[in-house]
């Protein structure tokens, strides 16, 4: 066969016709030729629809529900009508206003689910003892809470408060300040524990919670700044892992100076000032923070309540609270004498029965004289000095001295 004659302007330079490419092909198509040009053209060209239904489609492209034709049509319809285009514009702002904008914080439940599902998977081969997961909790809480501050955080001013006997009081510092406090006093546990002590080399008698936070205060040159992160962390650290270690151990005690506590108590009085600082971080710089757990809500409540006779002894001492019952002596160790009832109510709540004439005596319900409710937060805030006794939304019933006295002591077992 011969070759078609082309004509001159077809041929190369050295007189043969160019070479023809072969059809364009797809290689996610199996080869298959590319559509031609004129195709594509048509298929990106925007259906022609008549106005009226062009308008009646503004609501549902303004919620995003159009297919993607009818999508391309309406948007190119905007382009020219400018009716439509206003519409569409109130469309759009009225859905913005319906949709709730996400939150980018994490759930605070989030860190408790994934470890509980690891835990599930593979148990821990040294677990964390029961009575220190408050702790463990509280501080990887309060580590969350802190990660992201930047220096105006830091800096922003804290009110520390606390019912001193008969009256409240306060201290006023910064979020840095507040992470020495803890440090100061997580340190009297790590003592305990053969760990180092933080002050260490601050002097030699720093027995109390307060001469201790004072002590670290005062040997900061500059008022404490983020880097005071870091040497917490490392000691709350350093305690849930000996104490993991330690096992057995919870009964060995915690000195405090003018009193001491069994370690499983000191881990839980620690968790509990460690969730209440938090919670004044957490207002001063506006940001929600939640309550505890229900389980170690009930254990902060529960220890709270077994200090409470031996606060209202202390008191009745100081002549802060009535004496015993008129014309009768303390009672006897392991007697049954004057009880209140304490119900606390909603999460981690329960009832306890309080001695009243002595922290030896028996609570018994035949003796009971008063009856007093609160909820569970509410009481833990009372405790806390963050509630003033007076305005405790308490349920109450029975004797209104006891009661009176009762909700005063409760209030003195806060402290700086």
């Amino acid at each position: 066969m011969t070759e078609p004659s082309r004509s001159d302007d077809q041929r190369g330079d050295d007189g043969h016709a160019p070479r023809i490419p072969p059809p364009r092909v797809s290689v996610e198509n199996g080869d298959l030729p590319l559509p031609a040009l004129d195709e594509l053209r048509a298929a990106m060209t925007p259906p022609e629809l008549p106005h009226p239904v062009l308008k009646s489609l503004l609501g549902a492209w303004a919620l995003a529900a159009c297919s993607p034709e009818e999508t391309a049509a309406v948007e190119d319809h905007l382009g020219s009508c400018g009716s439509c285009a206003d519409e569409a514009r109130r469309l759009r702002e009225a859905v913005g206003l319906l949709q709730r904008p996400d939150s980018l914080d994490l759930d605070p439940s989030l860190r408790t689910r994934v470890v509980e599902s690891c835990l599930d998977r593979r148990p821990p081969r040294i677990p964390v003892p029961e009575w220190a997961g408050a702790y463990d909790a509280e501080t990887a809480r309060l580590d969350a809470l802190l990660q992201d501050f930047g220096d105006a955080e830091w800096h922003a001013p804290v009110r520390l408060r606390w019912y001193d006997g008969k009256e409240p009081a306060s201290r006023r510092t910064t979020v840095a300040g507040v992470i020495a406090h803890l440090l100061a006093v997580d340190g009297l546990v790590a003592l305990a524990l053969g760990l180092d002590d933080p002050l260490a080399g601050l002097g030699p008698d720093l027995p109390t919670p307060a001469g201790r936070t004072e002590a670290y205060w005062r040997a900061s040159r500059f008022p404490p700044t983020r880097s005071v992160r870091g040497p917490w962390r490392e000691q709350s650290h350093g305690i849930v892992r000996t104490v993991a270690f330690t096992g057995g151990a919870g009964r060995m005690p915690v000195s405090y100076t003018d009193f001491s506590l069994p370690l499983h108590d000191a881990m839980t009085d620690r968790a509990f000032e460690c969730w209440v600082h938090a919670e004044d971080i957490a207002d001063a710089v506006d940001y929600p923070y939640d309550a505890p757990s229900g389980r170690h809500l009930h254990r902060m409540i529960d220890l709270a309540a077994r200090l409470l006779p031996g606060a209202l002894a202390e008191r009745r001492r100081s002549g802060l609270a009535a004496p015993a019952e008129p014309g009768r002596h303390l009672v006897e160790a392991g007697e049954p004498g004057r009880t209140l009832r304490l119900e606390i109510e909603g999460s981690g709540g329960g009832e306890w029965l309080i001695p009243l004439d002595s922290p030896a005596a028996a609570p018994a319900p035949d003796h009971e004289v008063a009856h007093v409710a609160l909820e569970g937060v509410e009481f833990c805030r009372l405790a806390a000095g963050r509630l003033a006794p007076k305005d405790a939304a308490a349920g109450q019933d029975g004797d209104r001295e006891a009661i009176k006295d009762a909700l005063l002591a409760v209030a003195s077992l806060s402290r700086l």
